[in-house]
């Protein structure tokens, strides 16, 4: 035959008071008090923030559906496009000039104001072009294109910044709401404590101590959960602003967090493509475009006029052409000092993608080693002190069981617990961040699904 419930019941009730018989209302209060206890213990480890019902977000999903929406890499890509039509009128010549003039035109005498009277009238109509070499324009419209590829490499930069910002707001949310709901579970757990002190107090077996520090425990978590609320809310809000998502959805299970493909080769190797650099190598070469532009405009554009000039009836007609070609004659102070100025830009910057090639390789080693180091941190916490936490739940609930702990040291190591599963929370939320930025260091083109 199964066993009595009644009788499993009275029998782990025995050990909390074994001077008494498990008889009567004796029996009622003891089950309740130990069953409240024994809830209280075992969802110290099952204790999850409860989840929504509608499908759940996913991390690269969250950064897929903030790519799609964000203004910055936009702006970038229409830079890139006015640049390059730029290079394709820079590489054109310059448009024609047509010229109209009314030419030694008497303003006083018999003849005056008259067009056709004085043969030195004329009506005149004329076209005058400027004629640029073909490798100055070249290099005019090479300088465009190098603006284009220095707004595109811009516009990997705001990728990667959106891609890193919204992965590290999408483990903000979920620490936030681990949180949370850790604080939940244990404020239910502490009402049942509290409970269970205010029956033992009424049967005679507790304490007014008990009581006051069920209560406080009790106050104490509401008081943690109002600012795990604006967390949980503030997090939100942020997902919400890189994505567009607006509505609650819960979040799916997080990507594994020691899985990192960057920290599998040496940093050096792949840094090569962080868009920082890659950023500042284009602006290295737009600067040395407009050094060649700067130096083919040492070599000045020459112009060729042709003009119609139409006198009086009485007089013949006349056609001029006339060429015209700038002198440079102060070339070391005017086009050779433009010309130094371009090449001096171009070093700074090549100088300054050196240095901060140089910091960004020690920069990720560290994130690196941090990484390393936090995921190190959770498996010791998960390994060791997470059992001893739990073992030392377990003995205080025995000792209390038996009179020999007041329900204070229950609360504290419950307290100590909570602690525990926080500064878990805390490690793991560092270690997230630290892996998002290592995983969306070089923006990627296709997020995984």
């Amino acid at each position: 035959m199964p066993p009595d419930p009644r009788a499993r019941s009275c029998e782990l009730v025995r050990p909390l008071a074994p001077a008494r018989e498990c008889t009567g209302g004796d029996t009622r209060l003891r089950n309740a008090v130990f069953t409240t206890l024994l809830l209280a213990a075992t969802s110290f480890a099952s204790a999850q923030p409860s989840t929504p019902p509608d499908a759940p977000l996913a991390l690269h999903a969250a950064v897929r559906a903030a790519i799609a929406r964000a203004a910055s890499p936009a702006a970038a890509d229409a830079a890139a496009r006015a640049a390059r039509e730029m290079a394709v009128a820079a590489g054109q010549r310059p448009d024609p000039v047509l010229r109209l003039a009314l030419d030694n035109l008497p303003v006083d005498g018999p003849e005056r104001f008259s067009t056709t009277r004085d043969f030195m009238t004329m009506r005149s109509i004329g076209v005058m072009q400027m004629f640029t070499r073909s490798d100055k324009r070249r290099a005019r419209a090479e300088r465009f294109e190098r603006e284009a590829d220095a707004a595109h490499a811009e516009r990997q930069v705001r990728v990667a910044t959106v891609q890193r910002d919204t992965a590290t707001a999408w483990f903000e949310r979920r620490a936030a709401e681990q949180r949370h709901g850790l604080l939940r579970a244990q404020r239910d757990e502490a009402r049942l404590q509290l409970e269970a002190a205010e029956a033992a107090l009424r049967g005679g077996r507790g304490s007014p101590a008990d009581v006051v520090a069920a209560r406080d425990a009790v106050a104490q978590l509401d008081q943690a959960l109002l600012g795990a609320q604006v967390d949980v809310d503030n997090t939100r809000r942020m997902l919400a602003r890189w994505t567009g998502i607006t509505q609650v959805v819960a979040l799916a299970d997080a990507p594994a967090l020691d899985r990192q493909a960057f920290a599998a080769h040496p940093a050096a190797e792949r840094l090569a493509h962080h868009p920082d650099l890659v950023q500042l190598a284009a602006r290295e070469a737009a600067a040395a475009a407009d050094a060649a532009v700067a130096r083919a405009e040492r070599e000045p554009d020459w112009s060729a006029e042709l003009m119609f000039s139409q006198r009086g009836t009485r007089y013949s007609n006349m056609v001029s052409v006339a060429v015209s070609l700038p002198l440079p004659w102060d070339r070391p102070q005017r086009q050779d000092r433009e010309l130094a100025a371009r090449l001096a830009q171009a070093e700074a910057l090549r100088a300054e993608r050196e240095e901060l090639a140089r910091e960004h390789l020690a920069q990720t080693e560290t994130w690196i080693e941090a990484w390393r180091a936090g995921l190190a941190r959770l498996a010791l916490i998960d390994r060791e002190r997470e059992p001893l936490a739990r073992q030392r739940i377990d003995a205080v609930l025995g000792a209390y069981r038996g009179g020999a702990a007041p329900l204070a040291a229950v609360l504290e190591a419950r307290r100590a617990a909570l602690a525990l599963r926080m500064e878990r929370i805390d490690v793991e939320l560092e270690t997230a961040r630290l892996w998002a930025r290592l995983e969306f260091l070089i923006p990627r083109q296709g997020v995984a699904q």
